[in-house]
């Protein structure tokens, strides 16, 4: 059966992203039933690939409502969603107190379904938020919102399917794409040569794993901190230096923060930064470093983004002694912030395992409520699709 394609969506970004996710549009054109007449509620970073996706849930029939994450929201894309007919709420220069408000406009909405990315929609429903007499169930993108999920005092009576519990997407979007995107938004956001640089990646998880093999075949000096001693001995055995946190920030000129976890760096390991050291972030939260703190101690901070358009991208902070540390984007992701996030093909697949699933909640074909990994069966049906397509 011949691929489907969308028609033209108005906006050259989205029109270049869809030629290139082939998986997304055979998964819509599969599950296309499961969507029409359905409102599909969605947090996710607003950019030309997610664009595609609520192209696709349109196509089909679907109402979309759509927010995005802060600090990451392409302002372009938002435009062109809006004259396709999706709802958006909030936009590029929203801050956190909006971004809340945003979060609650979506759940206001009573979606049937709802695609979710850090889980913090889901908890306001969770916690007695507005929920539509036909809500079926939802989505989590992320590995720090699945955590969020499971820690939760609250359990779900709906099923909830966590993306990246999916080794498949662990494997081609988290460790390929991300390392890609990561180490290209630092390129961007930077203009730095990497061969030679001593490098730090902070957890060493799927995507900090990606993070540090593309590092280090650009010819950086990859060292590697994670408290699992399994993660570490996986490091070691990858050719990097491994040794704890407080150990390489001395002499770390990059530190890559990928660990998904608050408060990594803070307190007196702030005094541990190398002189000159650039902190870039990599989780989907930008607090693995106490910036409030960092801030607190400068004695000056200069912010060196003129040329860049966008007045965090490179904060200098001037510390007692003449040491000097450099926050690109306040430790948001430098993949999103600083490049065009995780490559096309990349997130072909990541979204076609979030059309797949949340199509199966629709349908009313999941029988577990909370959180739980992606159905194996979808997970192999894409994976056999992917080695077609690029075989």
């Amino acid at each position: 059966m011949p691929i489907p394609t969308l028609p033209a969506s108005g906006s050259p970004a989205l029109d270049w992203a869809a030629r290139s996710m082939p998986l997304l549009a055979s998964t819509m054109a599969v599950h296309a039933g499961d969507f029409a007449g359905r409102h599909v509620g969605i947090c996710l970073h607003i950019e030309p690939k997610t664009g595609v996706l609520v192209h696709w849930l349109l196509r089909v029939g679907a109402k979309v409502t759509i927010t995005g994450n802060l600090g990451t929201t392409d302002q372009a894309t938002v435009d062109t969603l809006l004259a396709l007919g999706a709802t958006v709420v909030g936009g590029h220069d929203d801050d956190a107190a909006q971004h809340a408000r945003n979060l609650d406009a979506l759940v206001a909405a009573e979606p049937d379904v709802l695609l979710d990315n850090g889980a913090e929609t889901i908890e306001r429903i969770l916690r007695g938020g507005p929920r539509s007499a036909a809500f079926l169930g939802a989505t989590e993108e992320t590995t720090t919102g699945g955590r969020r999920l499971r820690e939760l005092d609250v359990a779900a009576d709906f099923p909830i399917i966590v993306i990246n519990d999916s080794p498949l997407k662990l494997l081609i979007e988290n460790e390929f794409g991300v390392g890609q995107s990561i180490v290209q938004g630092f390129m961007n956001a930077t203009n730095a040569m990497l061969p030679g640089t001593r490098a730090t990646v902070i957890g060493y998880g799927p995507c900090g794993k990606g993070v540090a093999e593309t590092l280090a075949r650009l010819g950086a000096r990859v060292s590697v901190a994670d408290t699992d001693p399994y993660r570490a001995l996986e490091a070691i055995m990858h050719g990097h230096r491994v040794a704890p946190v407080e150990a390489l920030l001395p002499e770390s000129q990059l530190v890559f923060l990928a660990t998904g976890h608050p408060g990594v760096i803070s307190g007196d390991q702030l005094d541990r930064l190398a002189d000159g050291v650039m902190l870039v972030g990599v989780g989907h939260e930008a607090d693995e470093i106490d910036l409030p703190v960092l801030r607190a101690r400068a004695v000056r901070t200069t912010s060196l983004s003129v040329p860049l358009g966008d007045a965090d991208a490179r904060i200098l902070y001037e510390l007692a002694g003449g040491r000097e540390v450099v926050v690109l984007h306040g430790t948001k992701m430098i993949n999103l912030v600083a490049a065009g996030g995780n490559p096309i093909q990349a997130m072909d697949l990541g979204l076609s395992l979030q059309a797949a699933s949340l199509a199966a909640i629709a349908r009313g074909g999941v029988g577990f409520a909370g959180p739980h990994g992606v159905p194996a069966d979808i997970d192999r049906e894409l994976a056999t699709a992917l080695v077609g397509l690029w075989s």
